[in-house]
């Protein structure tokens, strides 16, 4: 028989077991620590959001419309209704084009977007986190690198993102979009970088040197901010590839950099002149020209009084890299001739009778005075401006342009019909009212393959697209 102390320490065990186990439940002060919830996105997030706006831009659309049509789903009533009202009547719609933007520029009101945000634009407006709205002017719009920059004024200075460096950007990093997609506003994605310097060709257009991430980018996050882990700038988000499903793309900063400084100073990307006309190379032509492998472009042309000419570029002289970066083709040389801006130094590879040489440059804008023989060269082609006389001899009328004053026969354009005192009033996207906006025309797509043509003679207006 146990004792009876020994009795009481076996009836006691099941309590001291049962107290030792809740013991063992309770977290220790350590354990009661609640776990740190801000992470670094939280933090970077709270940095940059205020500085990311919602772009609205109202347009009109003119249209003839039937105020019944559609009622009720039914199309009955379109066919009922149709009759009863004028065919010629226009009516009006507004629609509303969302998308993003970041202020880069806090004292004077920049803000970086995506040109096809404000493509179609009436009235801009800009609305902040704090639901401030303001009236926005565009400064100036590139849809070659698809940039933007926009202005709105305030009375205190605002909130602005801090720029980064997107050529240290590392495969697998993670990074933050923000944005406005289908309308919902500070809208917040991560993900981690899946490729740099990607090619995305469109219906429109090739655009080079993206940022690829698997961040969620949709219609409304294009202009928003591509940000690091530390709340920095490193790229502009846009939605131009429809066909993408978990993948986004960004315009890396740095290239962005370039373009906002030529949009705020003037208005417009202003294109870096070297005065060099490059042709692809190939084996027949290698061999042709007793050279030991087809790599590089032959220099086809230096233009007179360019950078090229002073630094002793000669025709003939294959360029085999600018600025360390090999060159296979003609169209690398023009895109990679994008990333500078006139007053850059860049280092052009050229071999030269059996010899590696490397020429130093600066380069420089394309010099007015030059545009005409420019036209001449590529197009065949001399203009004036139209006068009254003009207007009489060639039966122009109140057309607005350029006339044709002269035009190579073995021109293209006099193949196709076109002769002289046919008004040019329009290249590409920009609108020709005289012979400035001529010339600056062709020296702004003097690089393009192709430029598409507005000629109108009479009250005949045709599109004519000339490859270069």
């Amino acid at each position: 028989m146990p004792h009876p102390k020994n009795q009481n320490t076996v009836n006691q065990l099941p309590v001291l077991f049962a107290t030792l186990f809740l013991c063992w439940l309770m977290p220790t002060p350590a354990m009661a620590a609640p776990y740190p919830r801000e992470s670094p996105v939280v933090q970077a997030v709270g940095k940059v959001s205020k500085a990311v706006v919602n772009i609205g831009s109202e347009y009109e659309v003119q249209g003839r419309q039937n105020p019944f049509s559609g009622l009720g789903g039914n199309p009955f009533f379109d066919s009922f209704f149709k009759d009863f009202f004028d065919p010629g009547i226009e009516r009006r719609t507004k629609r509303n084009s969302l998308g993003s933007g970041v202020i880069i520029d806090g004292k004077r009101g920049f803000i970086l977007t995506n040109a096809h945000v404000i493509a179609q634009t009436g009235i801009i407006t800009v609305t902040l986190k704090d639901e401030r709205e303001f009236k926005a002017q565009i400064v100036g719009a590139d849809p070659d690198s698809d940039l933007a920059v926009l202005q709105i004024l305030s009375d205190q200075p605002l909130p602005a993102v801090a720029m980064g460096n997107s050529d240290d950007i590392m495969i697998g990093e993670t990074v933050i979009a923000i944005g406005n997609p289908f309308g919902f506003s500070h809208t917040v994605t991560t993900g981690v970088v899946s490729a740099t310097n990607r090619s995305v060709k469109t219906e429109d257009a090739v655009y080079h040197n993206f940022i690829q991430t698997d961040a969620s980018i949709n219609p409304g996050n294009s202009g928003g901010p591509l940000l690091n882990i530390n709340g920095e700038l490193i790229g502009i988000n846009t939605a131009i590839y429809s066909k993408a499903q978990g993948i986004g793309f960004a315009i890396p900063i740095n290239k962005a950099k370039r373009v906002i400084s030529d949009l705020i100073q003037y208005g417009e990307v202003v294109p870096a002149w070297l005065g060099i006309v490059v042709q692809d190379m190939d084996e027949r032509l290698a061999r042709y020209l007793k050279l030991p492998e087809s790599k590089g472009l032959l220099v086809k042309e230096v233009e007179k009084g360019s950078p090229a000419q002073t630094a002793g570029i000669l025709e003939g002289d294959v360029l085999l890299a600018l600025q360390d970066r090999n060159l296979a083709s003609a169209e690398d040389y023009h895109t990679f001739l994008k990333d500078f801006s006139a007053g850059d130094t860049v280092t052009l590879k050229i071999r030269r009778s059996g010899g590696i040489r490397n020429f130093s440059l600066q380069t420089a804008v394309f010099p007015l005075a030059l545009s005409m023989d420019l036209a001449d060269r590529l197009l065949g082609i001399k203009v004036e401006d139209i006068t009254a006389r003009s207007r009489v001899t060639y039966h122009i009328g109140a057309a607005k342009g350029v006339f044709i004053s002269q035009i190579n026969r073995q021109s293209y354009l006099a193949g196709i019909g076109v002769r002289q005192g046919d008004v040019i009033r329009q290249i590409d996207q920009v609108t020709i009212n005289d012979s400035q906006d001529f010339q600056r025309a062709i020296v702004k797509y003097r690089s393009k393959k192709s430029m598409v043509l507005l000629v109108q003679r009479g009250d005949q207006g045709y599109y004519i697209t000339v490859k270069l």
